[in-house]
């Protein structure tokens, strides 16, 4: 009965921290996340503190417990990848403390509960069994081990399940045919998964119907604006300023409205390669045309002439073009565009601008969607959207490849793409792994 109970708490446990690191990971995809503000949120069972790593940052709703409350055998399993359970005494109270790493957003989440009160319940019980289980020695020794192997079979199922839901598989369901004890936590977990699923799919509608209904009224404004344009030379000088300031945020917006409809063609799975086969200089030079930079060298390393690879030429045009604007709004515009050999057969292309060089700890958030470092939230700053970036990883997550800025000399920026050879179908031949600090291309 003792070992039921204990079994069950840790099951109630267990469920309660891989439904809160479920919901951490869906609030912190969104753009400026409170961190604080998530924690505080999260619903948990008296006696328990959540803490949460989150790039290299720590939180925690409690002063008493935060990151070196938790044992460093629990912090290094987690942080390295691998959800574990770990119990512990933390100022003479048993604690028990789960941590569930969640990949996708780069952040680890620990959830420490305190079983003070469940000491004390099971050790009056314990005194209450004592007298009888002196009797039943033999079967309850064989009842124990038949009841805690049956007891661990669903929860190593409810376990693995819930580390692939917080991998980000939102399909994964549990089915508890003939186990009446395990129904009632599979329909819930099988809920949960629903409603996360629900509410991703319905913010991913929701942006993309948005956008496209956006469309029709900014066409309308875009030909309205066309006529005033056509008479400019008519208006005052301050009525010309005015039409000045509306021409450039309106065709912000609209960029802003094109690049939110390809991100939601993403988003929903929707948006497919148009492979073609070409030349990497070839490419490159072409893709500098596209993007504004016809003048800009193209160097290519002999290594890698002639080399071909099958491409979706619009969308790989698109991604210079993006760097070349990046540039032009924040470096003082591009100095070269490089084409390199990549790691395992790969190849990279590589666009060096001017600088300043972008700080370590915005060297990963720069791809992400509405980030625009220290000119975020500067209006008048540059006329970007915070998109660019993030259309530049998605299109080269599609091609299977990965993206990352670093340092180069004379404190440039160089942003590298590098993408896996292909063959006429399409499928990645030599994926690229990169260097330890490139971030991996990952959908938001």
């Amino acid at each position: 009965m003792l070992q039921r109970f204990d079994l069950a708490l840790q099951l109630a446990i267990l469920r309660q921290a891989y439904v809160n690191a479920s919901l951490a990971r869906s609030s912190l995809r969104s753009v400026n996340t409170n961190v604080t503000q998530l924690l505080d949120s999260l619903d948990t069972v008296p006696g328990s503190r959540s803490v949460l790593e989150f790039k290299g940052q720590w939180y925690a709703t409690s002063i008493s417990v935060g990151e070196n409350a938790i044992p460093v055998s629990l912090r290094t399993l987690v942080l390295s990848g691998t959800p574990a359970t770990q119990h512990f005494v933390l100022g003479d109270t048993p604690q028990m403390a789960v941590g569930l790493p969640i990949p996708s957003v780069s952040a680890s989440y620990f959830e420490v509960f305190s079983l003070d009160d469940e000491s004390r319940i099971l050790g009056i019980l314990a005194l209450a069994l004592i007298g009888a289980a002196m009797l039943t020695t033999v079967a309850g020794a064989s009842i124990g081990r038949w009841a805690s192997g049956r007891a661990l079979r669903p929860l190593a199922e409810v376990s693995r399940a819930a580390e692939t839901v917080a991998g980000g598989s939102l399909d994964t369901r549990l089915i508890a045919e003939g186990d009446p004890e395990l129904s009632a936590l599979a329909s819930s977990f099988n809920r949960m998964t629903d409603a996360l699923r629900e509410r991703i799919d319905h913010e991913v509608r929701f942006t993309a119907d948005v956008s496209h209904e956006l469309r029709s009224p900014l066409t309308t404004l875009a030909t309205s604006l066309g006529v005033l344009e056509s008479h400019r030379d008519e208006l005052p000088s301050r009525s010309r300023h005015a039409l000045d300031l509306l021409s450039a945020e309106l065709h912000r917006f609209q960029r802003m409205v094109d690049d939110l409809l390809e991100i939601s063609r993403v988003d929903t799975g929707s948006a497919e390669l148009s492979l073609d086969e070409v030349e990497v200089g070839e490419l490159a030079r072409r893709a500098a045309a596209a993007g504004g930079a016809p003048e800009v060298p193209v160097d290519v390393d002999p290594a890698v002439v002639g080399v071909r690879l099958w491409v979706d030429k619009r969308r790989i045009e698109r991604v210079v073009t993006n760097l070349v604007h990046n540039a032009e709004q924040y470096a003082g515009g591009v100095t070269r565009i490089a084409v390199e050999p990549g790691s395992d057969g790969g190849v990279r292309f590589v666009v060096a601008d001017r600088g300043p060089g972008v700080a370590p700890g915005e060297r990963v958030r720069i791809f992400e969607r509405f980030y625009r470092g220290q000119a975020a939230g500067q209006r008048g700053v540059t006329d970007g959207t915070g998109l660019g970036l993030s259309l530049v990883a998605e299109h080269v997550r599609l091609h299977g490849g990965r993206v990352w800025v670093e340092p180069g000399a004379d404190g440039e920026n160089r942003f590298v793409v590098e993408l896996p050879t292909r063959d006429h179908d399409g499928a990645a031949t030599a994926p690229p792994p990169g260097p330890d600090h490139a971030p991996e291309v990952k959908a938001p």
